[in-house]
């Protein structure tokens, strides 16, 4: 790649260039950070400490949360940095490094998604042999293909940008790397590129959101014949869920399945599925679950009495 242009870095040009607004928006997104690592920290160490929360749901979320942690970790701290510099700037290997872990988190995170999806349909579906389907092996194994997954859906973005030649203009009218913005500064077309970009992943967010709204519909036709009981307790639990894939899926879907163009609400559409989103799901999940609030509350408690001592 760097034998065929001549960029060595791109400028952001970030989210305003008005330097009060700048410092007001690195205080709300520093305090949105350290809520977004502390609440999915605490969701992880919760499901991780306590035994009562050791079901497969429970193990789907704990490594959600350390996705979130990691997907937001990959622009946040860049953003923020940037909202008091003179100059917001990232090299070329630099920005592919933020661009291939983005993607690769982003990607572990619809395929585990998915996984979940498919959790709840075990249980509700068939409760008699939810145990023996989803055991830890089973877990593991759907784990490690939403990891493989990721890694899969990256590579293959990384290999379609990697070639483009960069001659000039480098700047990005966004605040961090991203394939649609990366398109507009290739020296060459980029028309296919641009379809394959869509192809993979568009039509991955598209498959996936499609596949978790049809589970959810069989999942809802099966509940006809349960008791009220069962209904608002599996519904409860669903509802969580559905929340946080429209959250996630609806951005992504707007972004990357259209023509390679950038619009100028890209950049707000960007914060609210790289900090938004983040930051919500484990309040989602706390909030919407009792025994995960138990069992907080439990940790919360006894963290107090050892510091008492």
């Amino acid at each position: 790649m760097a034998d065929i242009h001549n960029v060595t870095e791109f400028i952001f040009l970030g989210l305003s260039s008005n330097k009060e607004v700048e410092i007001v928006c690195f205080v709300i997104f520093l305090l949105l950070y350290i809520a977004i690592v502390l609440g999915n920290l605490l969701m992880v160490v919760t499901v991780v400490t306590s035994r009562s929360l050791g079901s497969p749901m429970d193990f789907f979320l704990g490594y959600l949360s350390f996705v979130e942690i990691c997907y937001s970790s990959t622009t946040a701290p860049k953003l923020i940095l940037d909202l008091l510099a003179e100059k917001k700037s990232i090299s070329v290997w630099g920005c592919i490094t933020q661009l291939f872990f983005m993607h690769f988190f982003g990607g572990a995170e619809i395929f585990l998604l998915t996984v979940m999806a498919y959790d709840r349909y075990v249980a509700i579906c068939k409760p008699l042999h939810y145990t023996s389907i989803m055991n830890r092996n089973v877990c593991a194994v759907l784990v490690g293909t939403a990891w493989i997954g990721g890694f899969v859906h990256s590579f293959a973005q990384i290999l379609l940008i990697f070639p483009l030649p960069f001659c000039g203009p480098n700047i990005i009218d966004h605040y961090f790397c991203d394939l649609l913005p990366l398109l507009k500064l290739a020296c060459s077309d980029t028309f296919l590129i641009g379809l394959l970009i869509v192809a993979n992943a568009g039509t991955l967010s598209v498959i996936s959101f499609v596949v978790l709204l049809a589970s959810y519909v069989v999942i809802l036709f099966h509940l006809r014949t349960q008791s009220a009981e069962g209904r608002h307790k599996a519904l409860s639990t669903c509802g969580s869920h559905v929340t946080v894939v429209i959250l996630f899926f609806g951005p992504c879907v707007f972004i990357y399945l259209r023509p390679s163009d950038t619009l100028p609400i890209d950049k707000m559409i960007a914060v609210f599925y790289t900090v938004i989103t983040p930051l919500l799901n484990p309040l989602i999940y706390s909030l919407r679950n009792a025994e995960v609030k138990k069992t907080m509350k439990s940790l919360w408690f006894r963290t107090m009495k050892v510091d008492e001592k």
